[in-house]
């Protein structure tokens, strides 16, 4: 490569269970950061982003001359060597990370890509590195959109959910379902590439309703173990405005009266046909389903429609809360939008929390919901019911921390 790159790389530890059982769960997640903190200290160029349940995040800057390839598996024998031998257990990794020039690296679309090589890595538990340059998407979208009919009807679209965590119960409240896809020849697609070539095709609709009927499913599923929470999924903006869509969705809905379900909408998506988006969000919520504003703070946010909407929740975009701790202004925004948020009687949810600081800091500004790495990145059905079954235990690395409970009107530390 011929400048220099950034470089987003997930390593999650593939022994969690034998580790787990070994050291409990805050002593994975103590020995999970000492070791993330231990190798961005003493390699140039590693800075540690955030350590989750299972998964540790680094931001890699590779210099000019030097390739990404190299750097990563660096970092893979950083990991196996540089473990505390006083610990008495090895943690072992498997590592997806995701480059590009400094130039094009949205720090976002990185994320999302690493999450993506993360997932072909685990099949053998090693490593795999996706260079974002090398991506030909001009030829992709076309292909892409050629594929999803058959796609949806062939069964190779399936989810990932990851939960929400409520700040004061530290309990898991709700859980976003998210799309992805499993194309036969090109492995895992990612959902920023196919959502687009869905809605450019027009089967975004089929595509929508395909997981509205998963999300049911699995949340009958979830109901019967125990775990009666809601599950949310993505409304596309261009789908708010189809009548024939909005009565499918509610005769789906009418279908399954016990289902616990909630949309999520970007509030660009209403400012395109206001009329009849808040219209159609009113017969969604008639029907019981919980409307999110997601991705509140990215664009062109009013508050002449957002005190339209029948929302019970608004998502600050995450673009605000992966800098909420070393920014001056993020914080200033992410409170005030707290305070309108409650002021109109919603919930808040803070997108893309990563680290216990950031955690701290919603606690102290009054944050309802959190969802990020911190907590569990995007997992299978089967994983999720694993997560929910320890609900008393899956906080144990934020109860190891400060808590802040309200009294009165003022924030004091537990």
């Amino acid at each position: 490569m011929s400048q220099r790159v950034n470089v987003s790389a997930l390593c999650r530890v593939t022994n969690f269970e034998t580790v787990r059982r070994l050291l409990g769960k805050v002593g994975v997640h103590a020995a999970a950061e000492a070791l993330g903190q231990r190798i961005a200290d003493r390699n140039d160029g590693v800075e540690l982003i955030g350590v989750g349940r299972d998964l540790i995040e680094f931001h890699l800057s590779v210099p000019y001359g030097e390739d990404a390839m190299s750097r990563v598996e660096a970092l893979g024998r950083a990991l196996a060597q540089q473990q505390d031998p006083a610990a008495g257990v090895q943690l072992e990794f498997a590592i997806g990370a995701a480059c590009a020039s400094a130039g094009d690296a949205d720090p976002l679309r990185l994320l999302e890509v690493a999450e993506i090589a993360l997932e072909r890595s685990d099949d053998d538990n090693g490593l795999e590195l996706i260079d974002l340059s090398s991506i030909d998407r001009a030829v992709d979208r076309l292909t892409l959109i050629a594929d999803l009919p058959r796609a949806i009807a062939a069964g190779e679209m399936f989810l990932h959910y990851q939960p929400k965590v409520n700040v004061r119960q530290q309990r898991v409240a709700s859980v976003e379902a998210l799309i992805r896809w499993q194309h036969p020849e090109r492995g895992l697609v990612m959902p920023g590439d196919f959502i687009a070539a869905a809605e450019e095709s027009g089967q975004i609709g089929p595509l929508t309703l395909w997981t509205l009927r998963q999300v049911i499913a699995d949340q009958r599923r979830l109901a019967a173990l125990g775990h009666d929470i809601p599950l949310f999924l993505n409304i596309s903006g261009m789908l708010l405005a189809n009548a024939t869509f909005i009565d499918e969705v509610c005769e789906i809905i009418t279908a399954n009266p016990a289902a616990k379900l909630g949309f999520e909408i970007t509030e660009t998506a209403v400012i395109r046909d206001p009329e009849s988006a808040i219209r159609h969000l009113q017969q969604f919520a008639d029907h019981g389903v919980v409307l999110a504003i997601d991705d509140y703070g990215a664009g062109l946010s009013s508050l002449a429609y957002l005190k339209q909407l029948p929302a019970k929740e608004l998502k600050i975009d995450k673009m605000f809360i992966t800098q909420l701790t070393s920014s001056h202004r993020d914080p200033l925004i992410v409170r005030s939008t707290i305070d309108l948020a409650h002021a109109l009687e919603m919930e808040v949810t803070a997108e893309g929390v990563e680290t216990p600081a950031a955690l701290a800091l919603l606690s102290v500004m009054g944050c309802d919901l959190i969802q990020g790495y911190l907590i569990s990145r995007p997992v299978p059905f089967a994983a999720l019911c694993t997560y929910l079954g320890e609900q008393d235990q899956l906080v144990e690395t934020m109860t190891s921390r400060p808590v802040f409970l309200r009294a009165g009107s003022s924030w004091t530390r537990a």
